[in-house]
């Protein structure tokens, strides 16, 4: 494990170090970025600004037009986290990046209105402390949608402003339970296992998913806060209703996380799997580039017909524990970049 003091000072220097390059001038991005990630980090951002090597990179391609798109932008972070998996010092944040959207950004008309554009990051740290690699999955889509152009079918679920955990303590600048934390990772894991070993082909449907996630550990009260296209659920039954059953019957049998291991010639082509796996406190972040692999079979998810085509998806997760149950999970997802295989002609609508 990570020694508590360290993490948290690097946690406080990267925390103030975001907040500064979130509301720097357009011409000062460079500067702030070479203050805390080493010069050649690598930087992956959703879709369709995608992979940057160097700092000078990013900052032409995303921080430099995203804070011309919206020139009084201000970072909000609802949870700020970190952790070590696979002796790499990791930092997670998520939150939103507010602001009015005056300046046309990727194709996209500016609304010249207030925006929220949800962001999940993970930064890995070098042995200096500085930022050797940044995944950044922002919901682009979900600012699209919030600029009255949504070329997908209607969310199933309720599109809202993803909150702040429940408990309000979700920047964690404490030292947490090192017992805790361990314990707040290992149930999400088990999770992950008895989601990943249920058999969507098995002919139970929708029973058999809500008795399957009623072994899990999740709170009668549970939130799953997703991404643009899906939305946000309440307990058992709206998460089965609004994401666990259209996303399985467009997906079956999806592998991730661990399952990676059982496909060398997928993980080779792709990458594949976890490149993060923390706890902090009452607090657990899971995330991969991407961390699920499917075939697109079934019609009707977000309205598009079955592409038949393997597919990625970059995701990450971000849990809150209560006790022992789940009972908020916030999920960034690159629908853009899912799009991007399945969809083409979708993003045109978008960026043209």
């Amino acid at each position: 494990m990570t020694d508590a003091k360290p993490l948290l000072q690097q946690k406080r220097r990267l925390h103030h170090a975001l907040r500064q390059l979130a509301e720097a001038p357009p011409h000062a991005v460079k500067n702030i970025l070479a203050e805390f990630a080493a010069e050649n980090a690598e930087w992956r951002v959703s879709h369709p600004v995608n992979h940057n090597s160097g700092t000078a990179a990013v900052a032409d391609n995303a921080w430099i037009p995203l804070r011309n798109a919206l020139p009084d932008m201000e970072r909000r972070d609802l949870i700020f986290v970190g952790g070590e998996y696979q002796n790499q010092t990791l930092i997670a944040a998520l939150g939103h990046y507010c602001g009015t959207f005056q300046n046309d950004w990727l194709g996209i008309r500016a609304s010249r209105k207030l925006v929220y554009l949800r962001y999940g990051e993970v930064y890995e740290l070098d042995a200096a402390g500085r930022v050797a690699r940044a995944s950044c999955l922002w919901d682009i889509l979900d600012l699209v949608r919030q600029c009255g152009r949504w070329p997908l079918g209607p969310a199933r679920a309720s599109e809202t402003p993803w909150p702040a955990p429940l408990s309000g303590d979700g920047l964690v600048f404490r030292e947490s339970d090192a017992a805790e934390s361990r314990a707040s990772l290992a149930r999400v894991l088990a999770m992950h296992d008895q989601l990943g070993a249920h058999d969507d082909l098995d002919g139970s449907g929708r029973a058999g998913l809500l008795e399957m996630g009623r072994r899990c550990t999740w709170h009668p009260r549970f939130m799953w806060h997703g991404p643009a296209g899906i939305g946000t659920t309440r307990g058992l039954e709206g998460f089965v209703d609004g994401h666990q059953l259209p996303w399985r019957l467009a997906f079956p049998n999806r592998k991730g996380g661990a399952q990676w291991d059982a496909l060398p010639e997928e993980r080779e082509r792709y990458g594949g799997g976890h490149y993060i796996r923390i706890g902090d406190g009452h607090y657990a972040v899971t995330g991969g580039w991407p961390s699920v692999i499917a075939r697109h079979l079934g019609d009707g998810f977000m309205g598009l017909p079955a592409s038949g085509a393997e597919v990625t998806f970059r995701v990450m997760d971000f849990y809150m524990m209560d006790g022992d149950l789940i009972r908020q999970n916030w999920v960034p997802i690159d629908f853009l970049d899912f799009l991007r295989q399945t969809a083409p002609e979708k993003l045109d609508e978008i960026f043209n």
